[in-house]
């Protein structure tokens, strides 16, 4: 099987991309790994587009007035309801009939048809489910999904943001140089918001003297331990309470600003002043100046290579992934000042990133996109798709904490019986395009083991037979 073009194809397309359409496995068998490559090359990869989408400050500003107008028009009904209901009492005491209050049934309240907050996400999952859905491969998605959780926030806490957010700080960058999603993804509001450095004031600073708290040191923790160095890399609490400081002042305006509300803001009487020394090395320049040296120099430390190609040979191959690829893909990170396109072509060419075991189960939202693609679906259902999100223990943009989603499969096998429902339900939607005699060529080709391949054709309908091709050893796996 090596050596099968086919299973090759197969292979790429499930370990690298995000599953097969129909087609396409016969379509780039001839030379699976240029098709990979590429990918990477063209024009415009990355970027989304969608009817509706709002910068992250637009939506925030949205958001905000959406909110005030329903507070507003609660206030309103609230007062109209307690002026009828006073009404309703002097009559009732005229007629001696002092009976329960009465419900007003056509009282305000919140249409969810119009809920801004609600439509901005729609929109947004929209664009990012499609272009998935739709991509060639799906490489390249496949990097902007790891580099969004990597530099992940969350919905729960900004709403309106965390779509906005991947477009404007992860996606112009994920072929691009680390060092400059490093920059863009940490002086974003969500990111500011989310781990609470938009209100982080120095000590010493003008708006900190005479205030006995003020600092937060939750950005320039993760920052360390999640998106850059990694975890015993050497850093101190020391580092961490500094780096801190460095970052005070990096914050946004009010969403309540009609004209640059949810806009990032360095406010300079918030800012610690003096030079400062991190990781060993100080930093004498002022102001927003100092935070961007701090990570300029964070990105390119050797710390940062390993723990990022860690992760990314993780996330492609295996939990524990083949420490060559990971020294390799280490080394052209540091040798390029990290590209990461450099990176990802390295990844490609890797042979052990093709030899390796089929054994990492694939995280809910790739098997789940995976599974629309092999079902020829081109624009699925928005709210379909976020539901069976959340029934995967996945919802977008909603991780558990800024550690982001797991990529180890442990995680998800708690989660198999509602790929069971899923699969199920999809397969009822589309069974009358579905064809058991070419189902399992068209999605895992050679890849298909004897057992899967005899179980489908012998399923009681197409609906089944389609449900057990999406629930097989094979599909579910890198």
């Amino acid at each position: 099987m090596a050596h099968d073009p086919k299973a090759t194809a197969a292979l790429a397309l499930h370990r690298f991309g995000l599953g097969p359409r129909p087609g396409q496995i016969a379509s780039i068998a001839s030379d699976p790994r240029g098709a990979l490559l590429a990918e990477l090359d063209k024009p415009g990869i990355g970027r989304v587009a969608g009817t509706g989408l709002m910068g992250s400050a637009e939506a925030s500003r949205a958001l905000f007035d959406y909110r005030a107008e329903q507070q507003a028009r609660q206030i309103v009904a609230k007062r109209e309801a307690e002026k009828r209901e006073a009404e309703r009492q002097q009559q009732a005491m005229a007629d001696n009939d002092m009976s329960k209050p009465v419900i007003d049934e056509n009282s305000q309240k919140p249409d969810p048809a119009k809920d801004v907050g609600r439509q901005i996400f729609l929109a947004e999952a929209k664009a990012r489910i499609d272009a998935a859905v739709n991509a060639e491969i799906g490489l390249v998605e496949r990097l902007v999904w790891f580099w969004s959780n990597h530099f992940c926030v969350s919905a729960d806490k900004i709403p309106s943001m965390a779509g906005a957010y991947e477009r404007e700080a992860i996606r112009p960058h994920v072929l691009g140089r680390f060092g400059d999603m490093l920059q863009a993804a940490e002086g974003h509001p969500a990111m500011l918001f989310y781990l609470d450095n938009w209100n982080s004031i120095g000590p010493n600073s003008v708006a900190g003297i005479n205030r006995s708290r003020g600092l937060n040191e939750n950005l320039a923790r993760e920052i360390l331990e999640l998106h850059t160095l990694g975890v015993r890399s050497g850093y101190t609490q020391g580092d961490v309470t500094t780096f801190a400081n460095v970052l005070t002042g990096w914050s946004m305006t009010a969403t309540s600003n009609p004209d640059h509300g949810g806009e990032f803001m360095f406010v300079k009487r918030m800012h610690e002043p003096g030079a400062k020394t991190v990781f060993g090395r100080s930093y004498t320049a002022d102001g927003i100046e100092q935070g961007r040296a701090v990570l300029a120099d964070l990105a390119s430390h050797p710390a940062t290579a390993t723990h990022v190609a860690q992760k990314l040979a993780k996330h492609f191959i295996a939990d524990q992934p083949p420490q060559p690829v990971v020294e390799r893909l280490a080394k052209v990170f540091r040798d390029t000042g990290g590209d990461l396109n450099a990176v990802t072509v390295a990844l490609v060419k890797s042979d052990e990133a093709w030899t390796a075991h089929r054994g990492k189960l694939k995280k809910p939202d790739e098997w789940l996109v995976s599974a629309l693609r092999t079902g020829g679906s081109k624009a699925p259902n928005v709210e379909r798709v976020a539901g069976a999100h959340n029934m995967l223990g996945e919802p977008l943009w909603r991780p558990p904490s800024p550690q982001g989603f797991s990529d180890e499969e442990g995680a998800w096998l708690d989660g198999l019986p509602s790929r069971l429902d899923i699969a199920s339900t999809y397969a009822a939607r589309i069974w009358d395009r579905l064809d058991p005699h070419t189902m399992v060529d068209e999605a895992l080709g050679p890849l298909a083991s004897t057992e899967t391949r005899e179980h489908v054709m012998r399923a009681e309908s197409k609906t089944q037979a389609f449900a057990l091709l999406l629930l097989s050893s094979e599909f579910q796996r890198r």
